[in-house]
């Protein structure tokens, strides 16, 4: 139960330090977990992001603050984080559906936002369809683009959809290469892996690779190569409609998988989606989750 004692610890910090946890990273090296994974994963459990969870909680405490009426509202604003009064009352009007001195006059609009309890029921996590195997360094090569971890849901489905425009003639009716760029994503595959890297150093940002296998040859202009060191790797395989089935077993994985695995941890920030051809939206489509792991 280690992955919900972590959850747990990074939500009791979070309360115990509302005014000074600034970001994600601030949290996750606090509970030695990585900052890509404990947004993943809390966000799965919860329904908030890392960031959502502390901005509600401190307007939560601020609508209290108000009701005392001890500190103007200036003096609030900068307490709980906000450059100005007026981005401050934004927040706050958004959240409790009122501004603070409305508030201040009828506190029954105040809006409860109590500190989250982590409950876990185990369903069967470790009969999902998955293997443990050890492989060698690899190269996957493909597009890049970073990532907000609060906007990655959104914005990696618009990438997917860039990608399949622009080359859906050579990937759909399997047109003549045209170009480097173009005999690359033929020869390479790209597109039969979304990789998910936590190594920008950026505040709660990632990258994502469009990407296939990568062995030697020419890196055409704007696409990368990222190498992934020799690990062991959890491979969840998963029959279904795209994304609704691949999202199922993300969850499991982070509901059941992890919380009742006495025998592996996470070993660093990334993750692989595969993808078979085929079409993505019949119920026998294949697909996997790839997590890199380690004996605890």
């Amino acid at each position: 139960m280690e992955w919900i004692t972590s959850i747990k610890k990074a939500i009791k910090y979070m309360d115990e330090h509302l005014l000074e946890a600034k970001c994600a990273e601030n949290v996750a090296n606090e509970v030695a977990i990585s900052p890509f994974y404990l947004q993943k994963g809390f966000k799965i459990m919860t329904g908030y992001s890392v960031t959502e969870y502390i901005r509600n909680r401190r307007l939560y405490l601020a609508a209290l603050d108000v009701i005392a009426d001890k500190e103007k509202v200036i003096d609030l604003a900068y307490k709980y984080g906000y450059e100005t009064p007026e981005s401050f009352t934004k927040a706050f009007a958004r959240f409790h559906g009122v501004s603070p001195m409305q508030l201040r006059k009828d506190s029954s609009k105040i809006k409860v936002f109590l500190p989250l309890k982590i409950k876990i029921t185990i369903q069967g996590g470790n009969d999902m369809d998955y293997v443990v195997e050890k492989m060698k360094s690899f190269k996957l090569i493909g597009f890049e683009r970073e990532f907000t971890n609060d906007e990655s849901y959104q914005e990696i489905p618009k990438f997917w959809d860039e990608f399949y425009q622009k080359y859906r003639k050579l990937l759909m009716e399997k047109g003549k290469p045209n170009g480097k760029v173009e005999e690359t994503i033929c020869n390479c595959c790209v597109g039969e892996y979304g990789v998910c890297i936590d190594d920008t150093g950026k505040e709660g940002k990632f990258r994502y690779l469009i990407a296939g296998s990568y062995t030697e040859g020419e890196v055409p202009e704007g696409m990368s190569v990222y190498e992934f060191p020799g690990l062991e790797w959890a491979k969840f395989s998963c029959k279904g409609p795209m994304p609704e089935a691949l999202q199922k077993i993300n969850t499991k994985i982070f509901q059941e998988w992890l919380p009742g695995n006495e025998e592996y941890e996470i070993a660093m920030g990334a993750n692989i989606e595969w993808y078979s051809k085929g079409d993505t939206t019949d119920v026998d489509y294949e697909s996997a989750i790839w997590l890199p792991i380690k004996r605890k």
